[in-house]
């Protein structure tokens, strides 16, 4: 039980009252009793893999998508087809991500294959990035969040929340190669270590990999704004956690959002690959490392879908399906039910509060509105 709920048991109010005063002290009751794990996770990681589609996740490569992309002359028609093509969605999503299909799907959960029954949605109205991190950082969608370029985002994120207790404190990091993570985690009110965007590239690193870094991002061409790769963003969070173990991170790759936007679909398939060998490498460091081994969950997701089809390029309210995502989650916690076919819907709001729930936290207790934990998760 909650321990800011234990005085309700004891509750003169509760014992004496009318029944009126006890119904609704037990709802209370019930309420504050969310879900919160005390098993074996000391450490969770979010990623966020910034608009990958869920039928890239669940079905590979889209054969019609592959040959207009082989057409474009861009890459050639044997190359992507070796890569990428299969004769079943189900190899081809093992040649696009073998980490997820090969140790996430065998080891832990994956929702969000609406063609066997298991969807996985946002709940704000926008279906793009801002509103997108928020609600899966602060467990609420707010409508007022509706552009990319908001400022400092009001809402409290499960994040900052934790790094306010004093079992988190200065144990919370935030990785990003979008610069609007300073905003979206609004790090001058929460304090929160960012490093996203330019700041990917620790410029007081002096060492000749931090000096050999920084001159790759001064003189590599950006996509977008001052976006680091996701190579970068890699790179900097390998060396960073070789010094420092935080045992709450988040980290958001951007390059695959970036390609679709620019209609190349063949640099996407390229960089949705790459992104699953980093969550690959990334959890095979954290396992060799004894602060991480055996006590780390990942749960892995999109901020927003995409549209079907010829929209498949871009997303928001325009390109229906946009609201569209999927969420795996890995850890020893997690029983190995593989993916989920024929359950309920899970939303992109409870991913705060699953977090928390991981490392023994109650996220309601301070955020009543947040949505509840994924339960079929915590074991």
């Amino acid at each position: 039980m909650p321990r800011n709920a234990r005085w309700l048991m004891f509750s003169p109010f509760l014992l004496r009252g009318s029944a009126l005063a006890r119904n609704m002290l037990i709802a209370c009751l019930c309420f504050l009793a969310t879900p919160a794990l005390a098993g074996q996770t000391k450490n969770v990681v979010l990623i966020v893999c910034d608009g990958l589609r869920w039928q890239e996740v669940f079905g590979g490569a889209d054969p019609l998508l592959l040959e207009e992309a082989a057409r474009s002359g861009w890459t050639s028609a044997p190359e992507l087809r070796r890569k990428f093509g299969g004769t079943d969605a189900l190899a081809r999503r093992q040649l696009l991500f073998p980490f997820l299909w090969g140790t996430l799907a065998k080891q832990g959960q994956l929702f969000g294959n609406q063609r066997e029954g298991s969807a996985a949605r946002v709940t704000n109205p926008m279906w793009f990035s801002y509103p997108g991190y928020n609600e899966m950082a602060s467990g609420i969608a707010d409508p007022a969040i509706d552009s990319n370029g908001y400022g400092p985002n009001p809402n409290v994120t499960v994040f900052e929340w934790l790094n306010g207790l004093p079992s988190f404190h200065g144990q919370v990091e935030i990785f990003g190669t979008w610069g609007a993570f300073h905003r979206i985690f609004n790090g001058a009110r929460s304090s929160l270590p960012i490093r996203a965007g330019a700041t990917v590239v620790d410029t007081k690193d002096q060492s000749p990999r931090g000096r050999l870094l920084s001159e790759l991002y001064e003189t590599s061409t950006k996509l977008e704004d001052d976006n680091a790769t996701d190579a970068m963003l890699r790179i900097a969070l390998k060396e960073h956690l070789q010094t420092h173990k935080p045992r709450v991170l988040f980290v958001g790759y951007g390059d695959v959002d970036l390609w679709q936007h620019m209609g190349r679909y063949d640099a996407f398939l390229e960089t949705a690959h790459t992104f699953d060998q980093f969550v690959a490498d990334l959890w095979r460091q954290m396992q060799a490392l004894p602060a991480y081994r055996g006590k780390t969950t990942f749960i892995v997701t999109a901020d927003h879908g995409r549209g079907g089809g010829a929209d498949w390029r871009d997303h928001g309210v325009k390109q229906p399906g946009s609201d569209q995502i999927f969420i795996g989650v890995l850890g020893p916690d997690t029983r190995p039910l593989g993916e989920r076919h024929q359950v309920p819907e899970v939303l992109q709001s409870q991913i705060a509060a699953t977090v928390a729930a991981f490392l023994g936290e109650n996220f309601a207790s301070f955020k009543p509105g947040a949505g509840k934990p994924l339960t079929d998760v915590l074991h």
